[in-house]
């Protein structure tokens, strides 16, 4: 009888694995949930359809966008931390994740040990820019302007604790330069007002603000990266005026821990595939972004050094959210 019960509870394993594995080589069988952190229309978001568009494509289901915005990408990060561990919900990883750890007293999650990587999907400047009638036209200008007019400039970023808001910061910083920081939910809204004239600058990422610049809307003065980008060659780097500054962007997808590695390898190899296909890297190009391809170990890497490089910054600045 015991033999019997072995043999049973054998089977019954044995069943359990291959019914986990079939499920594992069927996937995806549904849609999966995308959540970005932020409302359409920014960068996180630009490049989230962009490539959503070409998994839906290469895995037969149809990759949704969910924008959960708000608490300086707080409230989205989390949700998608307490959501099931299956591969069917994915995360949209940007700069603010590594910010945050620092930046933010308490926070609900922790991101390194919450979440499991993914894939890197690009790097991108940042572009300080400023209203088309903004008097200042060069970066030396707007130190000049903004040292002679403490206080009044007016600097927009799409949410406390982005890589928009602490580029301006260590612009701050590096410059000795006064401006009051506008904090806005994404960068839609943020550029809607720059264009307005509601507000002066912003260092917003350049696959958001790239169309406004093209079409005459607002004024480039510089890339925060330490060297021009090809896709704004005329317009200089920040730190052709201002020695060692440099803060860029990067964005890249996460999973909850504990998804099968399985759903991680296969969403890896999509979206490598997706930054080796020479339509997607112009698409790409054409906001400014360089893709960062890789394994999932080589973009957690990469999350860590940026985590790091970013306390620094929080620190050098003095900024702080309760």
């Amino acid at each position: 009888m015991r033999l019997l019960h072995t043999l049973a509870a054998g089977l019954v394993l044995a069943c359990g694995l291959v019914g986990q594995a079939a499920a594992q080589a069927d996937y995806p069988n549904k849609p999966i949930r995308w959540i970005v952190p932020y409302p359409p229309g920014g960068s996180t978001d630009v490049t989230a359809r962009l490539m959503g568009q070409w998994l839906s494509q290469r895995l037969g289901q149809q990759v949704i966008i969910e924008n959960r915005a708000g608490g300086g990408n707080n409230i989205g990060t989390e949700a998608a931390a307490k959501s099931a561990p299956d591969g069917y919900t994915i995360f949209l990883v940007n700069p603010a994740n590594a910010i945050n750890a620092t930046l933010y007293q308490k926070l609900n999650f922790n991101f390194l040990e919450d979440f499991a990587p993914v894939a890197g999907i690009i790097r991108v400047p940042n572009v300080m820019t400023v209203t088309k009638n903004f008097p200042a036209k060069t970066v030396a200008e707007f130190i000049e302007y903004a040292k002679k007019n403490p206080g009044k400039v007016n600097m927009a970023s799409s949410g406390s604790g982005t890589s928009v808001h602490l580029s301006g910061e260590l612009f701050k910083a590096m410059t000795g330069i006064q401006m009051n920081h506008i904090p806005y939910k994404g960068a839609g809204p943020a550029n809607t007002d720059l264009i307005g004239g509601q507000v002066d600058v912003i260092f917003d990422n350049m696959p958001s603000i790239i169309p406004h610049i093209r079409n005459g809307s607002v004024r480039a003065l510089g890339v925060t990266t330490s060297q021009r980008s090809p896709a704004l060659p005329d317009v200089q780097a920040v730190a052709e005026v201002v020695p060692n500054y440099e803060a860029s962007a990067w964005f890249g997808v996460a999973v909850p821990k504990g998804t099968p590695r399985a759903a991680i390898d296969r969403l890896n190899r999509e979206v490598n595939a997706a930054l080796n296909d020479p339509e997607m890297r112009k698409k790409l190009a054409d906001l400014g972004g360089v893709p960062i391809p890789g394994t999932p170990e080589q973009f957690w890497a990469l999350h860590r050094a940026e985590t790091e490089k970013w306390a620094k910054v929080v620190q050098f600045s003095g900024a702080k959210v309760e």
